[in-house]
């Protein structure tokens, strides 16, 4: 009896053991900025937030070149939402390669809500031919 409530304790401490792991981000794809698709950036774009605005107005990408955007949160708790190229940084997601694949001028906004300055936190993404 004592040996099979040893065995289920024993059992269930590697099930909780084994839930508690993470996955861990492989070091050599995250300093190289490798994508998930394996495509590497030919470019790089930093993003800095801080209360109520982005660094700058507007961020210039080419069409078809692979960028990695890396978002820094300099001051306060802020995000990055692009819809247009199916993008969203924040705290946990920092960065992230992607190809622009159309031309044009996109929205940028935060996506955190930051208090009363969240919904001014606008800025632009011109994406050149």
């Amino acid at each position: 009896m004592k040996k099979t409530i040893a065995f289920a304790l024993s059992c269930m401490l590697l099930l909780v053991l084994s839930a508690c792991g993470g996955e861990k981000e492989d070091a050599s794809t995250a300093s190289s900025g490798v994508s998930d698709t394996g495509v590497a950036p030919s470019e790089e774009l930093v993003i800095k937030a801080t209360n109520y605005a982005f660094d700058k107005q507007e961020y210039h990408l080419k069409k078809g070149v692979p960028v990695k955007i890396t978002f820094v949160n300099e001051a306060g708790t802020h995000g990055v939402l692009i819809p247009a190229l199916d993008l969203q940084l924040d705290s946990k997601h920092k960065s992230k390669v992607v190809t622009p694949e159309k031309a044009g001028t996109f929205d940028m906004t935060c996506s955190v809500y930051c208090g009363t300055g969240h919904t001014a936190m606008l800025a632009k993404v011109i994406v050149d031919e």
